[in-house]
């Protein structure tokens, strides 16, 4: 039974479940559709203070899906979105979904050579970028490429004018004072101009279409190798949404705003920022970037009700000076995911801001939530806990085998694996790496991790991210969350470095809060008192600043290979100084 806080009502969940109790599939514009037809008149996104409604996006949709459709964009095609936060991230994904595409979603901050594999490993006939010269360039140079087949996938490149979703004095700014940074056109490039394909009636050509379809092409992290390829379906995608829906369980007759900061190319965003906040006709508030004078005025301009980060967003948040810390009393619902969530970095925003954070877990091949903890006060969100099971998903804890772990608690842990509607379909021409991420229909998340009583799943690290010192495995997440118990650290990542006597043994790198002051030996002192001698670090680094992916999280891999880098230079002039004797 739903707890229903005052002011609120029980959600109405018959557009997106069946009788029989499970969720229905749907394809991704059939929200967008429900919005369209239930709020015409709401405003779906705001940018920089320029608004458009429900009814206004809608149409967009549909005369840009004609346009791509005259332009030859047919079912089953692959269409980059190289695009950051915008009204033409919205507009041209469900675009591209309307006329039957797939969506391939490219990190417009990735090197050239990884957008250029994006491109041609997806087949993408299309792509789309803003006319700024910084992004255009990138997919430019991937004109002409080919894939492993020899094949040129790249057609056509739709530019996507930003003076003309900016307000009118920035507009003007665009196109006079930062002229210089706007896309030359290159010779040989066949281009599209947005302008052009929103110029056409809207009554894209009908397109038969499945829930099963592939949707999105969402390519992971690549932490080791090349990126792969995760193909979320409609289904997953909506039913992903619709977890989401079930999960609030509450609904109330004005309108939600969400702060949508979290880079909608992201999982993580493109679920409960774009597919949730158009399922519930919510106002996305979007940002083109984390810049925190940004974020600070458009929380003062937009009071959102609604916010979904990554740790490090929380973590800057919460670390504000006092006048600077915002006011976020509107804010009903704060989710944390994409990384763990220190308990200490929870503590401290929600003690400054007094905005309460739910920490969910998911992963990109389940679309991406496949845990979460309460929402709105209504049950505990336990400390450190990934929370339970998200709504028609069941987690289970495997060994090596693939056996299940039995039993609750520390003693009991076990590889994490889920099955649910969000699991994705496998991946992109990749099907020995999809055979490797199943045991039979349960999705290996390659974290390891227990349960308890109540069913809060605990996640104790990456398998991979495992330090072993002398045989014991040593998890890295238990030091790092160790060191953020002291007040003076502001961000802390432990790896495994080789060791001669241990086989390795774990340095910890620290970044300090501003004006803060630590050496060393005083926090070895204080991690002695939290850690056992096993876990100790050997070594300690502190740096002004750590590592991030491109979406804000703590990046590890980057600190594992400066470290090898270190060691291989130090071999090498080892081995120069021997043959130099």
């Amino acid at each position: 039974m739903v707890e229903v806080p005052e002011g609120f009502r029980l959600m109405d969940t018959s557009r997106f479940m069946n009788a029989d109790g499970t969720i229905r599939p749907r394809l991704l514009t059939e929200a967008l559709d429900h919005a369209v037809a239930t709020w015409p008149d709401r405003v779906c996104v705001d940018f920089l203070g320029r608004e458009w409604t429900y009814g206004e996006i809608g149409n967009l949709v549909d005369r840009v899906a004609t346009g791509l459709q005259a332009e030859g964009l047919e079912p089953g095609d692959r269409f980059g979105l190289c695009l950051p936060n915008t009204p033409y991230s919205v507009i041209m994904f469900y675009a591209v979904l309307r006329a039957g595409g797939m969506v391939v979603n490219i990190n417009p901050l990735y090197s050239q050579s990884e957008v250029e594999f994006l491109i041609t490993n997806a087949g993408a006939k299309m792509v789309a970028v803003p006319d700024l010269e910084l992004l255009h360039s990138k997919v430019a140079k991937a004109w002409g490429k080919a894939d492993e087949a020899g094949h040129v996938p790249l057609q056509k490149v739709v530019l996507c004018p930003m003076a003309d979703v900016l307000s009118f004095w920035k507009s003007v700014g665009l196109r006079t004072v930062k002229r210089s940074s706007l896309a030359q056109r290159q010779d040989g490039i066949a281009y599209l101009d947005y302008r052009d394909l929103a110029a056409h009636p809207a009554n894209p050509a009908p397109v038969k279409q499945d829930p099963e379809d592939v949707a999105v092409l969402q390519y992971t992290g690549g932490t080791t190798g090349r990126p792969k390829g995760a193909m979320l379906t409609h289904r997953s995608l909506a039913a992903n949404s619709a977890q989401m829906m079930l999960h609030v369980g509450v609904e109330r007759d004005q309108q939600e705003r969400t702060l949508g900061v979290l880079p909608l190319f992201h999982v993580f965003a493109l679920t409960c920022v774009l597919n949730f906040g158009i399922d519930t006709g919510s106002e996305l508030v979007l940002l083109p970037r984390f810049e925190m004078d940004e974020v600070l005025k458009c929380v003062k301009r937009k009071p959102p009700t609604q916010m979904f980060g990554v740790p490090t967003i929380y973590n800057a948040l919460g670390s504000l000076p006092d006048d600077k810390v915002p006011d976020l009393s509107s804010v009903l619902t704060s989710c944390s995911g994409g990384a763990p969530l220190p308990l200490e970095v929870r503590m401290q925003f929600e003690k400054r801001t007094g905005s309460i954070v739910s920490e969910g877990y998911g992963l990109t091949e389940a679309s991406p939530i496949i845990t979460s903890n309460p929402l709105l006060g209504r049950q505990p969100v336990k400390e450190n806990s990934a929370g339970p099971a998200f709504p028609h998903t069941i987690i289970e804890l495997r060994d090596e085998k693939g056996e299940l772990v039995e039993g609750i608690g520390p003693d009991h842990r076990g590889e994490i694996c889920a099955r649910g509607p969000q699991i994705m379909k496998g991946y992109w021409n990749r099907p020995d790496a999809t055979k490797d991420t199943f045991f039979g229909e349960s999705l290996r998340t390659g974290d390891i991790g227990y349960l308890d009583k109540d069913g809060y799943l605990f996640i104790v690290d990456r398998i991979k991210d495992l330090i072993l010192c002398s045989g014991y495995n040593v998890y890295p997440r238990m030091i790092e969350d160790a060191a953020y118990e002291h007040p003076a650290v502001k961000e802390a990542v432990a790896i495994g470095v080789p060791d001669d006597y241990r086989g390795e043994a774990p340095k910890l790198f620290i970044a300090l809060h501003d004006g803060e002051d630590l050496d060393a030996a005083t926090l070895h002192a204080f991690l002695k008192m939290r850690l056992n001698p096993i876990e100790m670090p050997d070594s300690y680094e502190f740096r002004d600043e750590l590592p991030k992916t491109l979406v804000g999280k703590l990046e590890k891999k980057a600190l594992v290979a400066e470290e090898k880098a270190k060691r291989d230079a130090a071999a090498a002039t080892a081995t120069d100084g021997g043959l130099n004797a």
